[in-house]
């Protein structure tokens, strides 16, 4: 079994007149949201062989509290990820079919849309994914990530 691990960045400060929404840092409860994330990633055993982050600040932060817990793992910030739809999130996630277990930090709606899509079949079956959660989907090795083909094991949210 291959193992997607989808990560939605924690909290963030609010955007500030004439700053970029890229610029956007982590909050004080977003950085503590991102080291529980790791611990409870560590916890479950679930330390991702790569990982694809969104360039926003508040991913790569966010990412950077899950490493300082679980260590250093392969990673590349990926510009497609942030404003992704869940057909561009599988279009990267298939360009590493040798990642067992791949991780990819990004934002909404296009990871909770991902989520319903992989596991039901319809992106617009989606329940919510709140800033921190984790979302673990089993795919069967070779197959095809395609609607309906993955099974939810685990919905983690701090």
């Amino acid at each position: 079994m291959r193992e997607l691990i989808l990560l939605r960045h924690a909290h963030a400060e609010p955007g500030t007149l004439g700053q970029a929404d890229m610029d956007r840092p982590l909050s004080s409860e977003g950085l503590a949201e991102a080291e529980a994330a790791g611990h409870w990633l560590a916890s479950q055993n679930l330390v991702p062989d790569c990982v694809l982050c969104s360039p926003a600040r508040r991913t790569r932060e966010t990412l950077e509290g899950v490493l300082g817990v679980i260590g250093y793992v392969e990673q590349r910030v990926e510009d497609g990820i942030y404003e992704a739809d869940p057909g561009a999130l599988i279009a990267l996630v298939d360009a590493h079919p040798d990642a067992g277990r791949l991780m990819v930090v990004g934002h909404n709606p296009g990871l909770e849309q991902l989520v319903a899509l992989l596991n039901s079949g319809q992106s617009g079956d989606y329940r919510g994914m709140p800033s921190g959660a984790i979302a673990v989907l089993r795919l069967p090795q070779g197959a095809a990530i395609e609607p309906g083909a993955a099974q939810l094991d685990a919905f983690w949210w701090p």
